[in-house]
């Protein structure tokens, strides 16, 4: 779509002063300014949150370097990090599924 195809609704917003004035001046009533209680009970994302998957995390690691150079040819140099967190985030999918069988043939075995 073009521009000329767009239809705007006319504006009541200075925008020339809001251009000429200082940040600092310009109101934005979506960002009000914290109070100083406000701010003190302001708690970690993770506190708040604690399910959330917050990313990735930082850690040095020994591994053998014949795995670490066969992870770097199979990732061609780069993106070798990525590989090593994939393989063992499908470890940890395929033990819970392991988990999940091995505790159904249990329930099964205890019904029998």
């Amino acid at each position: 779509m073009s521009k000329r195809n767009l239809k705007t609704k006319p504006s009541n917003i200075d925008w020339a002063a809001v251009n000429a004035a200082p940040l600092a001046d310009v109101p934005d009533e979506d960002s009000p300014e914290l109070t100083s209680e406000e701010f003190t009970e302001l708690r970690p994302l993770a506190e708040v949150l604690p399910g959330l998957d917050l990313g990735k995390q930082r850690i040095t690691i020994m591994l053998d370097e014949a795995v670490v150079q066969a992870y770097k040819a199979k990732a061609g140099g780069r993106g070798y990090q990525t590989l090593i967190n994939d393989t063992l985030r499908r470890a940890l999918e395929v033990d819970s599924v392991k988990e999940a069988l091995r505790e159904v043939i249990r329930e099964e075995l205890h019904r029998a």
